[in-house]
């Protein structure tokens, strides 16, 4: 399907928002989308059975933009991750340069789509992310940095950064979008969708950009689902998620969606010895070498 865009000469973007009870935050969201410059934007949204009023609100405004796209209501996804692998399985590409993924309560920066679009047109890479920065109702801000330089294996064990900062050229996108289909009984038990398509795209040799720069305003607030994952309260969470093995759980179920050996990394040794190419960060490589050490993994 091919959709109509304000200036034709200006690269089309799919953006694609999963929603769930965002009435605070959602209509902030949505105008810094569709205020985009230099791009041309459709966004579709993907309402998680809600109880706010964010399916109607949606509604409402998709009659007064032809630029918005809702998709059919009623279904309960139950978290962000099977809402994205929804709008990416249903959406068709079609007509478009590139995709991206929205979460429905931050502030992208007018020019975020622009900066993408121009990393990935002039250098040839077929995905971006960037850092973001993180800021609170009551004025703190910090800058979420995961633009270390990329390691061989990191993509088995972590993400590129929030899924909301994710840019793909619909080429390689639609390469994942078949395989997200062939495998769906599998990836419904993967529960990161940014960490998934992350390791296809490594895993399959395309190029992926960090951007150390940030063009997004991360909000944090008590309904995050994710968050920026720092303090006492997140730690205690990681520790949980790692004792109860679904950590490993999901390092070996994107192993099997990326058809590759699930057990490379079941053995200590073998972790332990490849430890400086399992993630970007070197307090986090320090971390997994100590879980590991103490049989945590």
């Amino acid at each position: 399907m091919a959709y109509l865009n304000e200036n034709l000469s200006h690269p089309k973007f799919a953006v694609l928002l999963a929603a769930y009870n965002g009435m605070a935050f959602i209509e902030e969201q949505v105008q810094s989308i569709l205020e985009q410059k230099n791009v041309s934007v459709i966004l579709f949204i993907s309402v998680d059975l809600s109880s706010d009023g964010t399916y109607e609100w949606c509604c409402d405004f998709a009659d007064k933009d032809s630029r918005i796209t809702v998709l059919p209501y009623g279904e309960k996804f139950g978290g962000a991750a099977p809402n994205f692998y929804r709008l990416i399985r249903e959406v068709d590409f079609s007509g478009f340069d590139y995709v991206a993924l929205s979460d429905q309560d931050d502030i992208w920066l007018e020019d975020k789509l622009f900066t993408a679009y121009s990393v990935l047109k002039e250098n040839e890479w077929q995905a971006y992310s960037s850092n973001v920065m993180a800021f609170w109702d009551d004025g703190r801000e910090l800058l979420i940095d995961k633009a270390q330089p990329q390691r061989k294996y990191d993509y088995l064990f972590e993400a590129a950064g929030p899924g909301c900062t994710y840019v793909f050229s619909v080429e390689i996108l639609n390469h994942f979008k078949k395989h997200l289909i062939s495998t769906w009984q599998l990836v419904e038990q993967i529960t990161l969708h940014d960490w998934l398509i992350y390791a296809f795209f490594r895993a399959n040799d395309y190029r992926w950009y960090i951007d150390k720069d940030y063009k997004m305003l991360y909000r944090q607030h008590y309904d995050n689902q994710v968050g920026i994952n720092k303090g006492v309260v997140a730690a205690r969470k990681r520790f949980k998620l790692l004792k109860n093995g679904w950590y490993r759980k999901q390092v070996i179920n994107i192993s099997l969606f990326l058809q590759k050996d699930a057990t490379t990394f079941n053995s200590r040794w073998l972790l332990l010895k490849n430890i400086n190419q399992l993630r970007r960060k070197l307090s986090d490589r320090i971390f997994l070498f100590f879980i590991a050490l103490v049989g945590l993994y």
